[in-house]
């Protein structure tokens, strides 16, 4: 079976930020922006559709599985993370010849639709992607056209 996009419904967490957040959805992802103003990068996220589960791909390299937070609170998906690295450079006395540090972080949710098996949502980061599988619920997946025999 071929893959689709899968139509979630976004959770309002868009802190004053242009509805973009609203839009997304709606949007082709790669028209979604992915930097803002304030240098604040938002991660990009394919979501796919298969016969038995959804796909949700986050392009983060450069990060640590540890450096990823996932809830699930209320049927709502919430990834996150927070990222803080300080590099130091001193002379012989000690004294910073450089000192350079940085704070990045976001916040992506997403409502679960009914055909999830919330209880089995599973998770893995490999190559600069977290993939997080969502598999569907027995009853919601698709079965097979059946031809009946008329006697």
């Amino acid at each position: 079976m071929e893959d689709k996009v899968m139509k979630l419904i976004k959770r309002n967490d868009n802190w004053g930020l242009p509805s973009v957040w609203e839009d997304f959805i709606g949007k082709d992802l790669f028209d979604f922006p992915t930097v803002f103003a304030t240098g604040t990068s938002v991660p990009a996220v394919n979501i796919m559709e298969t016969e038995n589960e959804f796909k949700v791909e986050v392009a983060a390299p450069g990060m640590e599985k540890k450096d990823f937070n996932i809830n699930l609170d209320n049927n709502v998906l919430t990834i996150s993370s927070e990222k803080e690295e300080t590099k130091e450079e001193k002379d012989k006395k000690g004294n910073y010849t450089k000192r350079e540090f940085s704070y990045s972080s976001f916040q992506r949710s997403f409502t679960m639709p009914d055909s999830v098996n919330v209880d089995k949502i599973a998770a893995a980061y490999k190559d600069g992607v977290l993939n997080i599988t969502l598999p569907k619920r027995e009853e919601a997946k698709v079965k097979p056209a059946k031809v009946i025999k008329i006697s």
